[in-house]
């Protein structure tokens, strides 16, 4: 139920809150982010992995303004309106595991929930395999969550627990101001910037962060989440934060259409490949972890925000999987999954399944 006076927790507010984000991803690929990643949790939190030496990929290396005010924005909403409440306790390393292979999957795939629709909304048909293995993944949680899952209680902790993050990305934000990018080179100090690839294309930073600001504040007043909208849907039939979803793929497609970029089909899409049996298996592996953490990327930033210091630690374990998938060999490419891309998500499935099987509380 909607927390009286908020507009955004209501059937309407989650609309209009799916609405806006489905119109500015769109715009800020126009203004220079990659084609169909306007936003992209998985992909930004890899180029941050990235552009602090966590990984040498030398294509997706930058600090990321959107992830930084998605993390700002929500700890805003949260203080403006008493809702900053500093927790933790359940289940920290297993969330962090469950951030790692959520990651990895994702790199398969080659994005999060979010991109998935945004993928969609530009043409792109191989997000319908990512689609449905997202989805499938969530349907495997809610049998869990039926059979009893539960990753234990919360307990009220320090505000400096709930601070962590936040002045983590804030330092991130400072340190792309001392050590700005340095037109064609790849270091500036102790930061890594791609020259060229995906990292190498990005909006103008102040409306990159302002966007991320704005989104990390709305999303955090209406709970947004793909992940909880199929839940939802699955487990008890409603769709109020399924109406949400539905309004960011039909903006984004009439924003692409706008500006024309909708290229509907399945080759030669950006940042993408075709191998359509991993796209699906690689959103599986991801959306089974969402569903068993309690969120989608996004909304474990959102909660992050407010002081949750366990979606927190899946934050971090999803930037430690960025380095790990592409030092590794695990993450796709255009050209098709990593070498041992395969193997991982296997592995990856395996361990989701032993956590969802063994976390189980009997009545």
């Amino acid at each position: 139920m909607a927390a009286k006076g908020n507009f955004f927790a209501t059937r309407l507010g989650m609309i209009v809150v799916g609405a806006v984000v489905g119109i500015l991803a769109p715009v800020l690929e126009k203004l220079g982010n990659p084609g169909n990643m306007g936003i992209c949790v998985a992909c930004f939190d890899r180029d941050i992995a990235g552009g602090v030496g966590l990984h040498r990929a030398a294509l997706v290396q930058y600090l990321r303004p959107e992830i930084i005010g998605f993390t700002l924005g929500a700890m805003v909403a949260a203080y403006l309106f008493k809702e900053f409440q500093p927790r933790a306790g359940s289940a920290p390393v297993v969330r962090f595991f469950l951030g790692v292979f959520a990651m990895i999957g994702a790199l398969v795939f080659l994005g999060c929930p979010w991109r998935t629709l945004f993928r969609l909304a530009g043409g792109d048909g191989n997000a319908i395999f990512g689609l449905l293995g997202l989805v499938a993944g969530v349907y495997i949680g809610t049998l869990f969550f039926k059979a009893g899952y539960n990753l234990g209680r919360t307990q009220v902790t320090y505000s400096s627990v709930g601070w962590l993050l936040p002045l983590t990305m804030l330092g991130f934000l400072i340190l792309m101001f001392i050590f700005p990018q340095i037109p064609d080179q790849g270091q500036s100090g102790i930061l890594f910037y791609s020259v060229k690839g995906p990292g190498a294309q990005h909006a103008p930073l102040f409306i990159s962060l302002a966007v991320g600001l704005g989104v990390g504040f709305i999303c955090q007043r209406s709970r947004f989440c793909t992940m909880g909208a199929f839940r939802d849907l699955i487990l008890f039939r409603q769709i109020h934060l399924f109406s949400g979803i539905v309004a960011l793929l039909v903006a984004a497609f009439i924003t692409n259409l706008i500006l024309g970029q909708f290229k509907p089909g399945f080759e030669n899409q950006p940042v993408a490949h075709t191998m359509e049996l991993w796209n699906f298996a690689g959103m599986l592996l991801a959306g089974l972890a969402f569903a068993l953490a309690g969120g989608c990327p996004g909304r474990q930033i959102f909660l992050a925000g407010e002081g949750d210091g366990d979606a927190a630690v899946f934050v971090l374990g999803m930037i430690v999987g960025a380095g790990f998938a592409h030092n590794f060999q695990l993450a796709s490419s255009p050209k098709g999954v990593g070498e041992y891309g395969i193997a991982a998500t296997i592995i990856g499935l395996l361990v989701c399944l032993g956590i969802g099987f063994t976390m189980q509380q009997k009545a």
